[in-house]
């Protein structure tokens, strides 16, 4: 049987593209000041109004943490949080917010931002003066949260303090934590707005500012509180600005508040959901899930698949499990070393090996072309790395199928993630086999 998907809307493919098709339709952006009329026009004034050297371009790339003159602690951070090699947008856009210079880069979600600035303001800070002197704004309470985990998480071993100052929280609470010293604030305008007002949070030491998802709060009107905070700056602090897309008011941004800003534009991954399939299977406990693979294996053995969990001793866990019920299977995670993962891929992809489980920090390295069909044993923790284990590179047509594994507590992210991609993951049919 054929299952109609609604596969994303235009709108994500091309704001991935970087271009805004309600702008190309001649519509403008709900909460936005311009219209396509003037898109054209206002961009050129904006990139000519000083001659072309506005922005400075920044071409270095590095491809490893190592080479990029981090401290040491900062490093260790990097690897136990999981990375191991820098996506794009690492590559180029850690070391220029390291040498204190104001940066725009360009990227889509899922693409390795948010570290991207974290390790910058990480490797800036002095941690002998606990006081604020790194201000985050995000637009929602829910990004905000996430970015203080991952700075936390970064500067375990810098013993970085980092508070998230958010809306629908106790005022009183976040006075109390900031009163007694942080080194880092990240916040929703509103919120942050209110503790520059109150005077809880003070601006003087404050010397590096960053927005992420700029575009994001620019459209759900946060531009008056963006430009209210700013002015409560002092004036030499470091912008970095983070975005998606780049409409006019962001751009607008960076040239009332930023000095020869280095401009950083990566390209999305050519990743897309077009021609998978995609389908949920109800669990209900955890405990049922390896009897649901263990039912699927058969239909799993005659193509090429990956089994996706969330940790890596999870891995090793599915793997013995699997193992012991005679069934072939080969993992790969990021506790083994480079030479082991590259043997064990070789396998996979020679088909020497058919089924391959491993986590989300191998998802982007895996050649998925060959692979057609993906189980999410354990769904993602954030919605962004959806696309990245099951997406494939739209070349040669090839189809695919996606089974995600749904436990009762998985219901909201299932949820999030059809959200997410504006699409509809229905039940698994009995038929799997002929849908490979």
């Amino acid at each position: 049987m054929e299952h109609a998907l609604h596969f994303p809307n235009p709108l994500f493919f091309s704001q991935l593209h970087g271009a805004d098709p309600r702008i190309m339709a001649g519509q403008a952006p709900e909460g936005s000041q311009f219209d396509a009329r003037q898109f054209d026009s206002k961009m050129n004034d904006l990139l000519s109004a000083d001659g072309e050297d506005f922005f400075t371009s920044y071409d270095e790339v590095y491809d490893t943490f190592d080479s990029m003159g981090l401290v040491e602690n900062l490093l260790r951070g990097i690897y136990a949080y999981g990375f191991e090699k820098p996506s794009a947008i690492q590559q180029r856009g850690i070391v220029p917010f390291c040498k204190g210079l104001d940066v725009i880069q360009q990227a889509q979600s899922g693409t390795g931002k948010t570290a991207t600035f974290c390790s910058g303001i990480l490797q800036q800070l002095d941690y002998s003066l606990v006081q604020c002197q790194a201000l985050v704004l995000a637009p929602t309470r829910e990004l905000a949260q996430q970015i203080e985990k991952v700075m936390r998480a970064l500067g375990d071993y810098l013993g970085v303090r980092v508070h998230a100052c958010v809306g629908g929280t106790s005022v009183r609470e976040d006075q109390r934590i900031l009163q007694t010293g942080v080194h880092v604030v990240v916040g929703t305008p509103g919120r942050v707005f209110d503790m520059l007002r109150r005077q809880s949070l003070r601006p003087d030491y404050i010397k590096m500012f960053v927005l992420d998802e700029a575009d994001e709060m620019l459209s759900r009107g946060f531009k008056d509180q963006i430009y209210d905070i700013f002015q409560l700056l002092p004036s030499k602090v470091q912008v970095g600005v983070f975005s998606a897309t780049m409409p006019p008011e962001a751009l607008e941004i960076t040239r009332k508040f930023m000095n020869k800003p280095v401009r950083i534009l990566v390209k999305r991954d050519e990743l897309t959901l077009e021609g998978i399939k995609q389908f949920h299977v109800n669990v209900d406990k955890e405990e049922w899930k390896l009897e649901t693979l263990c039912d699927l294996y058969e239909t799993l053995a005659i193509t090429q698949s990956v089994i996706f969990v969330n940790t890596r001793r999870k891995v090793d866990w599915l793997t013995d499990k699997m193992r012991s019920r005679d069934h072939t299977v080969s993992a790969t995670h990021g506790d083994m070393d480079q030479n082991t993962r590259d043997i064990i891929m070789r396998e996979f992809r020679s088909g020497s090996s058919r089924v391959l489980i491993t986590t989300d920090l191998l998802a982007r390295g895996i050649d998925v072309q060959q692979v057609s069909l993906v189980i999410n044993y354990d769904l993602p923790t954030q919605p962004e790395n959806y696309l990245h284990r099951i997406g494939r590179s739209g070349r040669f047509g090839r189809k695919g199928v996606a089974i995600n594994f749904v436990t009762r507590d998985d219901e909201r992210m299932l949820f999030d993630i059809q959200r997410f991609y504006n699409v509809v993951i229905e039940e698994l049919p009995s038929n799997v086999a002929d849908l490979l």
